[in-house]
Order: C-alpha cells, then sequence, then structure tokens
C-alpha cells in the first residue's frame, strides 16, 4: 500500500491518497478542498480513484467530498453515522470560516466498529472513534501496519474537543482502549501535521502521559 499526502485548504488538513502499487487502484481519504490539487495528484500517480473515504465530518476534511464524486463518478465510504449533521451543514460549516461553494453530502456508505473498507485489494478495519466528533473513524491495515486517523491522534497532540459534538473523555478513551492496543509498530497518518507510529505517542504524547485535561 502507498500513501501520498496532499495539504488542502488553509487548515493544511492531510488529505490522502492511498493505492495498490500492484494494481493501480486506490482511494482519495478527506478531500477538505482544493480539488484541482487532488485532481492533478490523481492524474500524476496514475492511479485509479475507485472511492473517497471520510474519517469525520468537519469542513476541512469533507468539504470537497459531493463535487470530488461528482467528478470521478465514485462512491463516498465514511464516516459514522453520528457525524450526520456536520455533513449535512458543511454549508454553514463553509461559511462560518469564509469559505464558498461547499456542499452537503450524504455517505453511500456510514461506516461501524468492525466495519472493513477496501482500497486497492486491502482490507482497512474500521475503528469508531468518538471525541473530537461524534463519528470520527479510524482505518487500520493490519496487514501492512498502517492506520489513517483523521483528527483523532497527532504526533505529539490530539485532536481539539471544543467543537461541537467534541468530548475529551470520549477522545482520551477512544485514543487509550482503541488506538494504543494496535501495537507500538504502528505508523500513522493523521489530519495535520507529520506522520508518527503509536510507540511513538505512547512514550511521548503530553496528553497520553498526563491525562486530558477537562
Amino acid at each position: 500500500m502507498r500513501a501520498a499526502i496532499i495539504p488542502v485548504t488553509p487548515f493544511e488538513q492531510n488529505c490522502t491518497l492511498l493505492w495498490n502499487d500492484s494494481t493501480r487502484t486506490g482511494a482519495v481519504v478527506d478531500p477538505g478542498g482544493d480539488l484541482e490539487r487532488i485532481r492533478r495528484a490523481i492524474d500524476e500517480s496514475g492511479v485509479t480513484v475507485e472511492k473517497i473515504v471520510l474519517t469525520h465530518g468537519h469542513i476541512d476534511h469533507a468539504g470537497g467530498a459531493a463535487e470530488l464524486r461528482d467528478m470521478l463518478g465514485v462512491p463516498v465510504e465514511g464516516p459514522h453515522e453520528g457525524d450526520r449533521p456536520l455533513l449535512e451543514h458543511l454549508p454553514e460549516q463553509a461559511r462560518f470560516y469564509g469559505f464558498d461553494g461547499v456542499r452537503a453530502v450524504t455517505p453511500d456508505r456510514w461506516l461501524n466498529e468492525g466495519d472493513t473498507v477496501t482500497v486497492g485489494g486491502t482490507a482497512f478495519e474500521v475503528l469508531h472513534c468518538p471525541g473530537h466528533s461524534p463519528g470520527s473513524v479510524v482505518l487500520f491495515s493490519r496487514a501492512d501496519r498502517f492506520a489513517l486517523v483523521g483528527d483523532v491522534l497527532f504526533n505529539g497532540s490530539v485532536g481539539r474537543t471544543d467543537l461541537p459534538g467534541g468530548s475529551a473523555a470520549m477522545l482520551l478513551q477512544s485514543i487509550r482502549t482503541k488506538l494504543l492496543p494496535l501495537g507500538d509498530d504502528v505508523t500513522f497518518i493523521c489530519g495535520h501535521g507529520p506522520m508518527s507510529t503509536i510507540g511513538r505517542e505512547r512514550a511521548t504524547n503530553p496528553f497520553l502521559q498526563e491525562g486530558m485535561p477537562a
């Protein structure tokens, strides 16, 4: 499994192009915006995109999903249905941040704990990890020891919980009960900033050492 990070939107969100080198098929994860940049990366890679995957419903991750679905003619999978209100109100989220032209999106498939998302023949397990948002999901490839964690966990930090539907207690529980048990060798791409590993975050992330303040 190969991955290319495409920074998009003024929030520098890590949209990710995932693909299988053998089949040259893959998926776009979290197309928050800047669709021409995403389309250019797809064209340059020679990858056939089979689906769009959303980790959660915030504007910087899902803002371009409806338009990219129309552009590519592929389904949208995820997040968990707990983020339905966020996806339905993407235009309002956009206006709050001064963006125009963003459309609401209804996924072709909502994702639940234990589901499987297949990308280029690789199976990703779905972990429902609420806290940053009610419907946040993490995608984990057990074969590749690799995960896409959205805004649940970062290199040296964790997702913010002061937005509607956020919960510091739930976020920390999601990380401790679902992400840390994946194993220290697991590499992950997060929604913002550099990649990391579960082991690095277990050992050095201050939020995981001290517990998150209430």
